[in-house]
């Protein structure tokens, strides 16, 4: 359903996968005062309950739509979070060496070309995602690098960036910040982030592993910022 929008407010296209990190940034982007059309996507992922905490963070934000785009990555593989690849947790994690098998080949490019297209189709300039280069797992395409790329794509490919309107601006808020200041940001704008969801291997019921890269990141934020994270873990996580 979509709700009423203000006509005067612009409109910002925002990825959300129902993680902390995106939260936080969808809740940024509404005291921007943005109208928020929130993106998420069913990509063939093992574990659903992103895309039940993505409509949970889309409706507490007072997103005018959100979209489920369905794509299949698992018809490439290539992923702990779409193959049947063991997550590395706990030791595991601690010997691993490069990128982690829980990196979803190209997945950033795929989900910001969507975002590009409905951009274009809202008259969207704005479009904001949660990637960070500080506390995060390694992937090459959450560095500042990547965004900055992909931006200068997307204004050679689109209909306004041709007809000189004004450009489009990939926004990363958060790329800068460690997961501690993303958390007190998130608090700061009234974020409960029990609706959350961040754990790469989830129970059967959803509660988090607390021992894969994720749920460490996240346990490891929380204790920094000096709050207590509202998940119920299945066991806690050596930080």
């Amino acid at each position: 359903m979509e709700m009423a929008t203000d006509a005067y407010k612009p409109r910002a296209v925002v990825l959300l996968s129902g993680g902390l990190d995106s939260t936080t940034v969808a809740a940024d982007v509404r005291a921007r005062g943005f109208d928020v059309y929130a993106m998420s996507f069913d990509y063939g992922q093992r574990h659903r309950f992103e895309l039940e905490a993505a409509a949970r963070v889309a409706a507490w934000v007072g997103a005018v739509r959100h979209e489920v785009v369905e794509i299949d990555l698992r018809a490439f593989g290539g992923s702990a979070l779409t193959d049947d690849i063991d997550v590395p947790k706990g030791d595991a994690l601690d010997a691993g060496e490069g990128i982690p098998v829980t990196y979803v080949p190209a997945r950033n490019t795929v989900f910001l070309s969507f975002a590009l297209a409905w951009a274009e189709v809202l008259g969207s300039k704005d479009i904001f995602l949660g990637v960070n280069a500080l506390d995060y797992s390694g992937y090459p395409d959450c560095r500042p690098e990547f965004i900055r790329a992909y931006e200068r794509m997307a204004r050679l490919a689109t209909k306004a960036g041709v007809e000189g309107d004004d450009e489009l601006t990939i926004h990363a808020p958060l790329i800068d910040l460690t997961k501690a200041e993303i958390i007190s940001l998130g608090l700061r704008h009234g974020v409960d982030y029990g609706m959350t969801t961040s754990c790469y291997d989830p129970a059967g019921d959803g509660r988090p592993c607390g021992r894969c890269d994720s749920c460490r990141l996240r346990l490891r934020g929380f204790e920094q910022a000096g709050a207590a994270d509202p998940l119920r873990y299945q066991q806690e996580a050596s930080r």
